[in-house]
């Protein structure tokens, strides 16, 4: 199987894939669920990589689906301090719903110089990079205080990073695809316990057959994430 975006779809090893909840599970739950699945994982594997702590100062970069569920992911782990990196409004309140405790509208040296003026000049102890691009992975690299962790889930679109530039950079870069698998049990409790509601990132319900509008959607950033259904 190479997607699910289809009336049907072959899990191949699903008893080694699936996890079935212990009940069926409330309607109003269903979205929540469908997130743990997908971009809640990315965004916990990303605080993961980036070795959130209780007590430590976060930095999440990238307020699409990944980044917010890095923010959600940050306060589950005890961040004391999360700083998102976002410009739209809407994307700005859910990220504070979630538990940013601060928002930083600028990006490049700016965004950089905004996080070492919240932090008394020294940096993030982690950043997670939910973006991909070269400018975003700088900006979580100088980001992050010396001795800091970067954990990175965003897909590398042309990011060509310099040896030598990391070799003095004395921090930690970890990331890739996300072992969502790992941390569905413990999320699902969390969902089914009413604890957190990730899924709160569906903004927008289209039927299957207007995929295509809800990926123009996400690409003009008209939605976060778009849920379809038959």
């Amino acid at each position: 199987m190479t997607g699910a975006q289809a009336p049907y779809a072959r899990v191949a090893l699903a008893d080694g894939t699936l996890v079935a909840t212990d009940t069926k599970p409330d309607n109003d739950l269903i979205p929540s669920l469908l997130a743990v699945s997908d971009v809640l994982g990315t965004g916990r594997y990303a605080a993961d990589a980036a070795r959130v702590q209780p007590g430590c100062t976060a930095v999440v970069v990238g307020d699409g689906a990944v980044g917010l569920m890095g923010v959600l992911s940050a306060k589950q782990m005890g961040a004391g301090r999360i700083i998102a990196m976002s410009r739209h409004k809407s994307r700005q309140e859910l990220a504070v719903e979630y538990g940013a405790t601060d928002i930083v509208s600028e990006r490049g040296e700016g965004g950089v110089a905004r996080i070492k003026e919240l932090t008394g000049g020294v940096g993030a102890d982690s950043v997670l990079e939910c973006v991909g691009t070269k400018e975003s992975m700088m900006q979580a690299l100088n980001a992050a205080r010396p001795g800091g962790s970067i954990g990175f889930v965003g897909v590398p679109h042309g990011v060509e990073l310099d040896g030598q530039m990391l070799f003095f950079q004395q921090k930690s870069l970890m990331g890739g695809p996300a072992p969502v698998r790992k941390y569905l049990p413990h999320l699902i409790n969390l969902v089914m316990t009413r604890m957190i509601n990730p899924g709160k990132i569906f903004d927008l319900e289209l039927p299957l057959r207007d995929v295509a509008e809800g990926y123009r959607a996400m690409d003009e950033r008209r939605a976060i994430k778009a849920m379809l259904r038959m």
